[in-house]
């Protein structure tokens, strides 16, 4: 929840939805010298994805909107990750 409150924040501060999601994803990994391999969607690079109800480059907010989690190529279902940490982490 941290991550998507911050992208709504930078829209808040004037980013366009699209820039937010940029500054989320690429320039972190521009950052830490690892865009050769993540930070955007393309051919032989690693990435976590996120399948949202919704177009979050034209409405942030539908970044809270997550149907299906992709992590190391694996579909999970993010009501049963997040009922799976209850209690030990976070607001849960």
């Amino acid at each position: 929840y941290a991550n998507q409150r911050a992208l709504e924040l930078l829209v808040e501060a004037g980013f366009t939805p699209l820039e937010a999601i940029t500054v989320g994803t690429l320039n972190g990994a521009k950052y830490l010298g690892r865009d050769a391999r993540t930070g955007s969607i393309a051919a032989g690079k690693q990435a976590d994805l996120l399948i949202v109800n919704g177009n979050p480059a034209v409405n942030i907010t539908d970044v809270r909107n997550v149907e299906t989690v992709f992590k190391r190529g694996v579909g999970f279902d993010p009501a049963k990750l997040i009922e799976s940490v209850k209690g030990r982490v976070g607001l849960w």
